[in-house]
């Protein structure tokens, strides 16, 4: 069996078929085309960027208002809660009887264990407020990320 020789134009791989004119166009067109995609995906990265440093920078600046927040809400219960002890200390200076110290013993716990509850109550509110507005701007930029996103679709 005699293998039959194929002519040159129906060699696939001849070199006779290639263009390189053709080629360089195909090439700079490809080139170009993928340079102008890339360039719109950096500059969609570099908005992207730049929300994710401002809402770090939000996030932050509401954290350390909060932590203000929080510590003057604490020294407020701490004054508060002196002073309290202080007058106590002053009545019970002036004490003349077993029955009278234990009488203001016991207004005393009583008015303490109500100004705990109250500020137990304020510090909760306090602090759910701080992580809202600390959480907010993380929220708002995930809310716009998924609005792109369903936009997109």
């Amino acid at each position: 069996m005699a293998f039959a020789k194929k002519s040159t134009t129906e060699d696939v791989f001849s070199f006779s078929n290639f263009d390189p004119a053709k080629f360089s166009d195909n090439f700079r067109e490809f080139a170009e085309k993928n340079s102008v995609k890339t360039k719109e995906a950096l500059s969609k990265m570099k908005e992207a960027t730049e929300e994710a440093s401002k809402t770090v920078e939000a996030t932050l600046q509401n954290a350390q208002a909060g932590t203000v927040e929080l510590g003057m809400a604490a020294i407020g219960m701490i004054r508060s809660n002196t002073e309290s002890s202080l007058a106590h200390l002053e009545s019970l200076l002036g004490v003349r009887s077993v029955s009278e110290l234990f009488e203001l013993q016991t207004a005393y716990l009583r008015k303490q264990a109500e100004a705990a509850v109250e500020q137990a109550k304020v510090f909760s509110e306090t602090s759910k407020k701080v992580v809202e507005n600390v959480s907010k701007p993380g929220k708002d930029a995930a809310e716009k990320a998924m609005s792109s996103f369903k936009l997109g679709a």
